[in-house]
Parts: structure tokens; C-alpha cells; sequence
């Protein structure tokens, strides 16, 4: 079968239009359509041998494991064997072979985790998918927390602190890294460390590991907040054109992003007629009324908001 394919093969002696060439998949060869010139032949196939016309079939023909996990110690790159205690065929083992597998379980667990960074890694990679179970993150944002606190690990930043600060502070750079609104005491109250001893963390793996976070976008927060309160799709959106106009006139140089959210969301519920109190607000935000408040009536004075009477 031909099949036109952008490449760019060297020609051999004339130079023909890379729009012209297609690849005869039979053949393995590049072939130019103006001049009916082989510009490059032999081309090794670097796919599989099999076809496969669903995921099932494919799935059950590929030799191959499956990609890197940041989230596993080993990267689970090592094998396991599983709790079934079935043979090949589905048939449950008999009491003699279930002790001797048992006893190959067991070594094998001892296999995979051999020196004290392995232990390190392993207690802090079910914690960090604990803190990130609770806080509903994606798995993108795991696996950029994963990488963080391994290069912390090889920096030896872990040494003499908790696993589970080093863990939290990672999780927030990872966050703030994908832009996913979460505040320091969110990810604090999951952890028995406090929120000072997480945050010197977060400060310490941002001197030495030289990672570069972008400042928290009070936008980031709208939708957040707006979903756990019920809001409509057009209150989060006046609420994040108040946040860009404050934006334009400064007025968020040095305020909480949450604190200035949660106050672009109680006025945009008041213009568009879905009135929530501002303890509601604060509640979800994880901020005080009094930041609501005073974040509001700054808003509303430089910006010249009008609101309508209750």
C-alpha cells in the first residue's frame, strides 16, 4: 500500500518537492510522484510485526510493558507478583505451593527495595499518592510531583527532614508548576507536619532545586470556587473579567489569589443574581470573611462596581 508520509529523506540526484514524496509501505521505499525517482530505499520498519483491529487484540498481542511511572519507586520497571494465588490456567494453588509462592512474594518485595533511597522513595510515593487521592489531582500533577521530590532526593534535601513535608511541598510546586488551584493549607491538613514546616520545605526546594513557578493566577481559582458553590458558567466569567481589570489597574500586586477570587466571585454572584454570603465564600476559598470582605470593597471602589441593592 503507497501512503503519502511528510518526511525528508536525502534525494540522491535530483531534488524533488517534499510534498511530492510518499512512501511505499511494501517496498520501504520513498519514492518521488513527479519523477517516479526511489529517493531513498530499504527503510526499516520500526513498528510491530502484528496487526491488530481493536485495543483488546492489541493489548493482548503486545510483548512489551507498560511506560515509566514517576509514581512507582522503581518507576515499575521491576516485576510483582500478585495475591491471586492462581497458576497460568486459573486454578487456585494448593496449600504447599501457596507457602512456597508466600516465600517467593516476600523475597521478591525485599528484592525491590534494596537500598535506603529505595525505602525513602517508596515510603514517600504511597504517601504522595495518598495526599494527591484526597486532594482529586490529575495525574499529571502526581507525576511532576514524583519528579520534584526525586531530584530533591538526589540533592540529599530529604536528610534530617520529615518524608512527608518534602512530600507536601512537592506536591504544591507541582501544582503551582500545572497551574492547578490548591493553597498551602489544603495540602497541609492531609499531612501531620504543619503548614510552617511544609512551606520551609517548598521554600528550600525552590532555592536548591531552581525550579521555576509562575505566580499564582487569581483566575486559576474562579472555577474552582464557582464549582463548589453552584455557581453558572457566566458568573465564573464576570467573575474573571473583574480579576483581569483589577489586573490592569495593579490591584493584585501582593494579595492572596484566593482571598482575591473568592471576592470577584461574591460580587460577580451579586451582579448576576446568585447571591451567596461571604462566610459560604470564605469557607470554600479557605480564606477569612474579613479577606472577603476587605478584597471586595477594594474591587468595588477602584473599579467603580455598581452593585445592586438586596
Amino acid at each position: 500500500m503507497v501512503e503519502e508520509k511528510q518526511a525528508n529523506p536525502q534525494p540522491s540526484s535530483s531534488i524533488c518537492p517534499p510534498d511530492k514524496i510518499i512512501f511505499d509501505e511494501e517496498r520501504g521505499e520513498y519514492i518521488c510522484t513527479e519523477t517516479g525517482e526511489v529517493i531513498e530505499e530499504r527503510i526499516i520498519d520500526q513498528g510491530p510485526e502484528w496487526r491488530a483491529f481493536t485495543p483488546e487484540e492489541k493489548e493482548k498481542r503486545s510483548r512489551v510493558g507498560g511506560p515509566l511511572n514517576q509514581t512507582i519507586h522503581d518507576m515499575g520497571i521491576s516485576t510483582v507478583i500478585d495475591w491471586k494465588d492462581k497458576d497460568a490456567m486459573g486454578r487456585s494453588l494448593d496449600p504447599k505451593r501457596r507457602l512456597e509462592v508466600l516465600r517467593w512474594r516476600k523475597w521478591q518485595i525485599r528484592a525491590r527495595i534494596q537500598s535506603s533511597i529505595d525505602r525513602n522513595l517508596a515510603q514517600a510515593m504511597n504517601e504522595l499518592e495518598r495526599i494527591g487521592n484526597l486532594l482529586n489531582l490529575s495525574k499529571a500533577v502526581k507525576d511532576e510531583a514524583a519528579l520534584i521530590y526525586r531530584k530533591a532526593v538526589e540533592k540529599g534535601l530529604v536528610r534530617g527532614r520529615s518524608i512527608e513535608s518534602v512530600v507536601a511541598a512537592s506536591i504544591y510546586a507541582a501544582c503551582r508548576r500545572m497551574k492547578m488551584a490548591r493553597t498551602l493549607d489544603e495540602i497541609a491538613q492531609f499531612t501531620k507536619a504543619n503548614r510552617k514546616e511544609v512551606a520551609r520545605c517548598y521554600r528550600l526546594i525552590l532555592r536548591e532545586l531552581e525550579i521555576d513557578v509562575p505566580v499564582s493566577d487569581p483566575k486559576d481559582y474562579v472555577t474552582r470556587i464557582g464549582n463548589l458553590l453552584g455557581l453558572s458558567g457566566a458568573t465564573m466569567r464576570t467573575a474573571a473579567d473583574i480579576i483581569e481589570k483589577a489586573k490592569n489597574m495593579g490591584l493584585t500586586a501582593g494579595k492572596d489569589p484566593a482571598g482575591l477570587a473568592a471576592a470577584a466571585i461574591y460580587i460577580a454572584a451579586l451582579l448576576n443574581d446568585e447571591r451567596r454570603t461571604q462566610k459560604e465564600i470564605a469557607q470554600v476559598a479557605g480564606v477569612t470573611e474579613v479577606t472577603v470582605r476587605n478584597r471586595y470593597k477594594e474591587l468595588t471602589q477602584e473599579l467603580k462596581i455598581q452593585i445592586p441593592s438586596q
